[in-house]
Order: structure tokens, then sequence, then C-alpha cells
């Protein structure tokens, strides 16, 4: 019986050895998975502040385009009034100078009667 008593406490002894083993591998687990959830939280809240931030651009980016096609329209209507001056302007200066060829012209036929 001292055999099996001796196997007993040398399976009993195997056994404490791995589970003290397990345990330790089990502890080196826990401290890696602990690492990677902090990890994940910093990543999760540098991906809100991104989240965030890209929002904030592109609302600022919708409200720049908005402001640029508002120039742009201004520009385009000012131009088009402009180039509609100049050209009323150009027909006034043709008319005036016409106008006042057919004055003098007119002047002369009476003066030279």
């Amino acid at each position: 019986m001292s055999q099996h008593g001796a196997a007993l406490q040398t399976y009993n002894q195997e056994l404490v050895k791995y589970l003290e083993g397990m345990k330790l591998r089990r502890s080196v687990l826990q401290s890696r998975i602990e690492i990677q959830k902090e990890e994940k939280n910093n990543l999760q809240k540098k991906i809100e502040q991104m989240s965030y931030q890209l929002t904030c651009l592109n609302d600022n980016l919708e409200k720049s385009l908005s402001v640029r096609d508002e120039y742009d329209k201004i520009i385009t209507d000012t131009e088009t009034a402009y180039i509609k001056i100049l050209e009323s302007s150009q027909l006034l200066l043709n008319l005036t100078k016409r106008e006042a060829t057919n004055f003098d012209q007119t002047l002369m036929k009476k003066n030279l009667r």
C-alpha cells in the first residue's frame, strides 16, 4: 500500500505543479488582456475624438463651400451686369458720335447756304 501512497503523492505533486503552471500562464494572459483592453479603450477614445473632429471639419467645409458658391454667383452676376454696362456705354458712345456727326453736318449745310 505504501506504493499506492507514493504513487498518489507523486500524482498529487504533478497535479499541483501543472495547476500552478496553468495559473501562472493564466495570470500572464490576464495581464495581456488588461493591456489590450486599455489599448482598445484608448483607441476608442481617439476614434471618438477623430470622429467628432471629422464631423466638425465636414460642417465647416460645407459652410465654406456654400459661401464660395455665393461668391461665385455674386461675381458672375456682377461681371454680367458690368459687361452690360460696357455694352450700353459703347452703344451710347456710338450713338453720341453719330448724332454729333449728323449735327455737325446739319450745321455745315445751314452755314453754307
